[in-house]
Formats: structure tokens, C-alpha cells, sequence
């Protein structure tokens, strides 16, 4: 499993009954949680200043105990991150990617020491929310990064999050769009990228209302990104959450689909739970780099 234990601004307190304790940059926040089917360690969540609930009807609510702070932004390492509490008990960042944020700076800066200095990396970013693994790409000098979400307001957010990490002056190229239509138009362009990152939701909706789902439209996805691979691509990222198979699945996908040599990897994603032995699971993942 790979952790996401390098967090200063965010820590999990304590976890038990489908409920999470969240240290958020000093702000503590108590979110339901699906995987937690175990019991709490501490009697009492003292100091609370948020609570989601969630409603009957779908979606939810925040109580506030304390009003959060005006420009809510904590930081991983050298990145900085915009805080949204969202009625679907969203923080605006998803705190287990920064693994994949570090590889992705990893892999980007290798290649770039040992490649010629004329030759240029472009990355594709696609159900890409808030932009966490844009911002990655952009800070370790992806010369293109392309974002692909279907919501105007999460396009907005990601904006901002490339905003206060003083990267403007990288091209990066916000769309609006439909992933699969996206994807299949640039096929039909012939471009290519050195780096595809997916992060596909279970079910979704376009712009336009267009269905995605994730049992019935991802090896589609794949196999069609797969076209716009470069001849010497450097990474192929898929992360899923909550998807109704194993992390073998998502690697059997990309060796099958991918001929490139590298290395094929898979496996979960999770967050320690602070002065404990307990690993929250997060989601799985599967990656093919050269």
C-alpha cells in the first residue's frame, strides 16, 4: 500500500463507526466514511468545528461550531491547496493523492535531467477536480498540462490552485468537457502526450449529460488514450475510489492495452490514522512508466 504520511497541514485524528476526525490545517472536522467499519479509539471527539451529516435524500450538510477561515489554503510540501467545504462532504482536495502528486514530480524531473533540452513533456489530466495533479504537473515544469473536468465550478477551483502556487506562467489549458468525446477528438487531432492521469468517478454525468460508468466505460477510455501515447511515454495513471474491483483490474486494463516497455504496478492508497497502527484505505491504483 502506498501512504500518504509526508501531510504537515492535514492529519487524521481518529477513526470508528463510519466517522473520520480530521485535523484540515488546524480545523477539525468530522466526515462519514465508508471503509470505517471499525471502532473508535478515543471515547470522545472533543474540539469539533465541523460536522457533515448526511441526508436521507442524497448529499448532506456541514454544521459549523466555528465559521472556516476566508482563503482556506494548507499546504503539501512546496504545494498549496484551496480548502471548500462542499455539500457533498468534499474538502476540495483528496488528501491520499499526494503519493501520487510525489510520483509524478518524481518521474516528470527524471526525465526531464536525461532528456534533450528541446524536447518537451505534455501531460493529459483527465476527471481532474481540482487540479491536484495538474498543479504536480505544472510545478515539476511539465512544459503542457491539459485538465479535463465537466464542472465549470471545480474548473474554477483548479484555477485557483495554480493561482496561489505562482505557476500562471506554465501552459496549462483548462476544458470543460466530456472525457470520452474530449479524448476521441484529440485522436482524430493525432495528439500526443507523454503523460495520461485519470482519476474516474464510479458514475458521472458530462456537461451535456452525457453517462459515464466506470464497469462499462473504462477499458473504452483506456484503449483510446492509449492512442495519444508518444512513442516514449514516461507515465499512465489511473486512480479509482469506491470502483467495485480489484487494483488487479485496473493494471490487467493497462498491460493489456499498453505495448510500450516499462513497468506495470498496482495497489491500494491510504492515510495513517495518527498514534496508531491503523491504515485508512483510500482506493487502488494501477501505473505504467518507463
Amino acid at each position: 500500500m502506498l501512504l500518504a504520511d509526508k501531510w504537515e497541514d492535514y492529519k487524521i485524528i481518529d477513526c470508528g463507526e463510519g466517522e473520520k476526525l480530521e485535523n484540515i490545517g488546524g480545523f477539525l472536522v468530522s466526515r462519514p466514511d465508508s471503509q470505517v467499519i471499525w471502532s473508535k479509539k478515543l471515547s470522545k471527539w472533543n474540539n469539533l468545528d465541523a460536522v457533515y451529516h448526511r441526508s436521507d435524500k442524497g448529499g448532506g450538510y456541514w454544521q459549523y461550531i466555528n465559521k472556516p477561515r476566508d482563503n482556506f489554503i494548507i499546504k503539501y510540501q512546496d504545494l498549496s491547496f484551496k480548502i471548500e467545504f462542499t455539500n457533498f462532504k468534499h474538502i476540495g482536495i483528496f488528501p491520499e493523492q499526494a503519493v501520487n502528486w510525489q510520483f509524478i514530480i518524481e518521474k516528470i524531473k527524471e526525465k526531464k535531467s536525461s532528456l534533450h533540452k528541446d524536447k518537451e513533456i505534455k501531460a493529459l489530466n483527465l476527471f481532474a477536480y481540482t487540479g491536484g495533479a495538474t498543479v504536480a504537473c505544472a510545478y515539476a515544469d511539465c512544459d503542457e498540462v491539459v485538465h479535463i473536468d465537466a464542472s465549470k465550478k471545480i474548473v474554477e477551483h483548479a484555477k485557483k490552485n495554480i493561482e496561489i502556487n505562482n505557476l500562471q506562467n506554465k501552459k496549462v489549458r483548462f476544458i470543460i468537457d466530456d472525457v470520452i468525446k474530449f479524448v476521441l477528438r484529440e485522436v482524430r487531432r493525432e495528439r500526443k502526450y507523454d503523460i495520461i492521469i485519470m482519476d474516474p468517478p464510479v458514475y458521472g454525468r458530462g456537461p451535456n449529460g452525457e453517462l459515464w460508468q466506470i464497469e462499462t466505460s473504462l477499458t473504452r477510455l483506456v484503449e483510446e488514450c492509449i492512442k495519444l501515447l508518444s512513442n516514449s511515454p514516461i507515465l499512465f495513471l489511473i486512480n479509482c475510489y469506491t470502483a467495485n474491483f480489484s487494483h488487479i483490474s485496473l493494471k490487467n486494463i493497462l498491460s493489456s492495452s499498453i505495448k510500450h516497455s516499462g513497468t506495470f504496478e498496482s495497489g491500494e492508497i491510504g492515510l495513517p490514522i495518527e498514534n496508531s497502527d491503523i491504515i485508512l484505505p483510500c482506493g487502488i491504483y494501477a501505473r505504467f512508466y518507463s
